[in-house]
């Protein structure tokens, strides 16, 4: 297949890519190289020594024989320029990941906030109306986010995209209705992601455009099948306070002896999933695209969920001498202090994939990234900003 990656040289569009491109699809990047911008910003390099797009794209080249072309576009803002790629290309696939990702960095300040609500909501609109001035039928697989449904605690299972409700009618009758799971966002960022639900619901229902959407856990790990081939293929590894989740500076922080720095008490609870499998989830969603005429296809993008408190103890008992520290939360008005989390994540395991778990990979991922280049670590960037 012809597939349009959006987004696709950062952490999850990269590892994706390359998972589609070795699978032996034609593989085209769209990116505005944004996230290498923010690193600018924000006086941060990732941990790993990341190579210029080209350099990765010229170094997969050499290594497997197979080309992934590269086009500099910004979606938000471009329109017509990717209007007529689109028309030109007329890729099969698109797959969305070009919005800006990070819930910290959506509200460190009014900018971040526009910025956030800027880029996110008009790339995702105009990839939809590309999509439908094309005449094409190009099935759209976007990577949303877990955390539009909200961290409290529910009693029931929070489903897969769509809830069954029952809704009295004025003659009193129980009526069925089926509707999208109620969202409860805790950042501009998931905001976004709630607001593309409604985008995705309005172009599937009036030009009938094939839509999947992922709800996505915190991503962790950093190396592939692919990105193992070469340290010039290799991926991010966001530790800082802004963009890094909170395995990878768990991780980095367990290599370079720091103590482990747990928000609150702990007891929030939060979904996961290795990138190796994000990007095997990605290729699974394009093989099992809706019919025509399907409601918005929508999975719990998932395979574990934890205690931060639970991560941090696992990562103590694997490096000796690791200590845990309990801070003050900084995100303690927007998060509860503990909550339980039960979320439906069938679908995936149902197609057959077989999950990298927490327990397994951690210390391969500290020993193979984390020790080889804490030497790049800026222990300061560790915290988020208000801890600096």
């Amino acid at each position: 297949m012809k597939i349009v990656v959006l987004g696709g040289d950062g952490f999850c569009g990269w590892a994706t890519s390359l998972h589609l491109s070795n699978a032996g699809h034609e593989i085209a990047i769209v990116d505005n190289l944004s996230r290498r911008k923010i690193d600018v910003e924000l006086e941060i390099e990732t941990l790993t020594p990341i190579a210029s797009t080209h350099t990765r794209l010229n170094a997969w080249k050499e290594l497997t024989g197979k080309e992934i072309k590269f086009f500099n576009i910004d979606i938000a803002k471009e329109y017509y320029l990717f209007s007529s790629f689109i028309k030109e290309f007329q890729p099969d696939v698109i797959v969305h990941f070009a919005e800006q990702r990070a819930a910290p960095y959506s509200t460190l300040s009014e900018r971040t906030k526009r910025y956030t609500v800027d880029n996110n909501l008009n790339a995702t609109h105009n990839v939809l109306c590309a999509i439908a001035d094309s005449g094409l039928d190009i099935y759209l697989v976007h990577l949303g986010s877990i955390g539009v449904y909200g961290y409290h605690t529910t009693e029931m299972e929070i489903p897969e995209g769509y809830l069954n409700v029952k809704v009295e009618s004025r003659s009193g009758n129980l009526v069925n209705q089926e509707i999208l799971y109620p969202p409860d966002t805790e950042s501009i960022y998931h905001m976004t992601k709630a607001q593309d639900q409604l985008f995705f619901h309005y172009y599937n229902k009036n030009n009938g455009i094939r839509i999947t959407d992922l709800h996505q856990g915190n991503v962790w790990g950093t190396q592939t099948q692919e990105t193992k081939l070469d340290e010039r293929l290799i991926n991010r590894f966001d530790y800082d306070g802004v963009y890094g989740t909170v395995l990878n500076r768990f991780v980095i922080q367990a290599a370079a002896g720091h103590p482990l720095t747990v928000y609150g008490s702990g007891e929030q609870t939060r979904a996961f999933i290795h990138i190796q499998d994000t990007a095997r989830c990605i290729e699974l969603a394009i093989n099992n695209p809706p019919p025509k005429g399907a409601k918005v296809q929508i999975f719990n993008q998932i395979t574990q969920i934890h205690q931060l408190k639970e991560l941090a103890e696992t990562l103590s008992k694997i490096v000796k001498d690791v200590k845990i520290s309990y801070i003050d939360n900084p995100r303690k008005d927007i998060e509860d202090k503990e909550n339980d989390f039960f979320v439906a994540k069938e679908c995936f395991l149902s197609m057959g994939l077989k999950p990298i778990f927490l327990e397994d990979g951690l210390v391969t991922e500290i020993h193979e990234i984390a020790v080889k280049y804490k030497h790049r670590c800026d222990r300061s960037k560790i915290l988020p900003p208000k801890w600096t």
